[in-house]
């Protein structure tokens, strides 16, 4: 009897997690492959609503002619893999010297707010300290440098899209190292710390022969979207990395953007090319991956120790805090070119100090603002609802893996699908509207919010829950006054992650929004072209403002909300 209750409740969460795969197939898959789809056919010629009826590879031979775009591909294609490369050696360097120490609880404390700045905010940030006139070389001029006007030094905006690589190994460290968190509780660190050090192993190698295998498997999906994403980027791109010739995922932006609308046919064809692209560099990733299981053998079986590894640990550890240096020191840049005055070079600050340019930009950004908080709530809120109902109906509790599509919409290259999704629309009469770019926005939002609600659901003691139902309450009165408010702080988070991965969208509200719903990246990436540095700073600072105030209400609520239940406050 006891056996068969079992099979049936394996049964059951087979089928729940078997449902919950059909649901994200409609609402993940099914857009992804219609905006492929809408991609691939006008790269052929084939879009009736601008008068391709014929397939034709006459918009491929185009894109073939256009002046360097070999190399916009290839710095494409090597600042993406120089960015997942260095930003895993760093994490993992970091992970396998100090993990389980206090200096790694102190970097977490301190690296764990950079995921809530946005990219494009993120990418301000260090462009204005890296720039001839940045705050940087403001420090340190004339005394250390002689310079008394700017240098003539082509930072940000470099042609090897070194400064690019830099703000992108700044934003995706912070991301894989709270990946790597999630993962390590899984693994017997300590007695396999323990081991090693019996044998003999420093702990980098140490680390790196009995746990690494098991925990880039177990942040193997995370990777492949840092590679896909630092490949085909376009707001950082279009802020720090190089202009001519751009990156390809740029210039297929400003091709779609063109008033000429049979430059679509062109666009489709750079969306294809992006395609293979990011093909290409999931291949080459494989290769290393290989080489790398390569090297590991021998390094196994050649019994090296590697003792003295100080260098690397400290290296890695320097690189971490390094990072959330950036950021602060940048977002503290923002601050002070948004209320400076007159501030010419090389003077280290403003000889005024003045708050006209907030005065003079909050009547212009009080609509972009208003619609990226409406966009980011609606489609947080849609994505909170949508995971709890999937968590739910799987029987045993719900997990990252049991939901393999999560990651279609962060492997899959934006501009690959969501031109796709552009260019159907435009052929089926849909004008840009909130709902649309809403949509959108859900693609990306939902995968966030279910990862980060997914842990805290499965590690929720289920006495609880039977505890209600043997008092003969029904499921979903038990999942209303029992679990939920037992996860609310859980909830929150995962809200709060929503939000902010909605705020920091710039490719997909201007693409589908086509120019008539604009937020604040949206604006603030577009006055990167040349506008004022204050009002830069303004909307910057804003920017990256919102997700800080989601994650604060997500730390005060239960605090509030549970301020007589001390257990409910944690």
């Amino acid at each position: 009897m006891g056996q068969r209750t079992r099979r049936l409740d394996q049964d059951r969460g087979v089928t729940y997690v078997t449902a919950g795969n059909g649901l994200l197939v409609i609402i993940l898959g099914l857009p992804v492959l219609a905006g492929v789809a809408g991609t691939i056919l006008p790269a052929f010629g084939y879009l009736p609503a601008l008068g391709g009826f014929r397939p034709t590879t006459v918009y491929l031979a185009e894109l073939a002619g256009q002046p360097h775009i070999l190399r916009s591909v290839l710095i494409a294609l090597a600042a993406g893999l120089i960015t997942t490369f260095a930003a895993l050696a760093i994490v993992g360097t970091f992970t396998a010297g100090f993990a389980g120490t206090p200096i790694f609880a102190r970097i977490h404390h301190l690296v764990s707010p950079l995921l809530a700045v946005p990219h494009a905010a993120a990418a301000f940030a260090l462009a204005f300290l890296i720039a001839p006139s940045g705050l940087l070389l403001r420090l340190v001029s004339p005394e250390l440098t002689g310079f008394t006007r700017p240098p003539d030094w082509l930072l940000p905006n470099d042609p090897l899209a070194l400064s690019m690589i830099a703000g992108l190994v700044t934003k995706e460290v912070p991301f894989l190292f709270l990946v790597t968190l999630a993962g390590l509780p899984q693994l017997p660190l300590r007695r396999a710390r323990q081991l090693m050090a019996a044998l003999g192993y420093g702990r980098l190698s140490g680390f790196l022969i009995s746990l690494w295998p098991t925990l880039y498997r177990q942040i193997r999906l995370p990777v492949f979207a840092v590679l896909v994403y630092s490949v085909s980027v376009v707001d950082i791109a279009m802020i720090l990395g190089p202009q001519l010739p751009a990156t390809l995922p740029v210039r297929i932006a400003h091709w779609a953007a063109d008033h000429d609308l049979r430059m679509r046919f062109l666009a489709s064809a750079g969306a294809l090319l992006q395609l293979f692209v990011v093909f290409a560099a999931i291949g080459i990733w494989l290769a290393l991956e290989r080489l790398g299981k390569l090297a590991l053998t021998f390094l196994t079986f050649a019994g090296t120790r590697l003792r003295k590894d100080m260098l690397p640990r400290a290296t890695s550890g320097l690189a971490m805090a390094g990072c959330a240096a950036i950021i602060f020191s940048g977002l503290g840049a923002l601050f002070i070119w948004s209320v400076a005055g007159l501030w010419p070079f090389p003077k280290a600050l403003p000889g005024m100090i003045t708050a006209k340019i907030w005065l003079r930009t909050l009547p212009q950004i009080s609509e972009p603002l208003l619609t990226t908080v409406a966009l980011a709530l609606s489609a947080s809120a849609l994505a909170l609802l949508i995971a709890i109902s999937l968590l739910h109906r799987d029987g045993q509790g719900g997990n990252g893996a049991s939901y393999k599509l999560l990651y279609l919409p962060l492997i899959v290259p934006e501009i690959s699908f969501v031109f796709g999704l552009q260019v159907l629309a435009v052929s089926i009469g849909f004008t840009p509207a909130f709902p649309s770019v809403l949509a959108v926005h859900l693609l990306f939002v939902l995968p966030y919010v279910l990862l980060s609600l997914s842990a805290p659901w499965r590690e929720l003691d289920p006495r609880f829950e039977q505890v209600a139902a043997g008092l003969g309450k029904p499921p979903l009165r038990v999942l209303v006054t029992v679990r939920l408010p037992l996860l609310f702080r859980a909830c929150l988070t995962a809200f709060a992650v929503g939000f902010s991965v909605s705020v920091s969208l710039y490719l997909p509200t201007l693409l589908i929004g086509a120019g008539r719903l604009t937020t604040i990246t949206t604006e603030a990436v577009a006055l990167s072209a040349g506008g004022d540095r204050r009002v830069i700073g303004v909307y910057a600072l804003v920017q990256a403002a919102l997700p800080f105030l989601a994650f604060v209400v997500a730390s005060l609520g239960p605090q509030l909300l549970f301020r007589n239940r001390r257990a409910m406050r944690m």
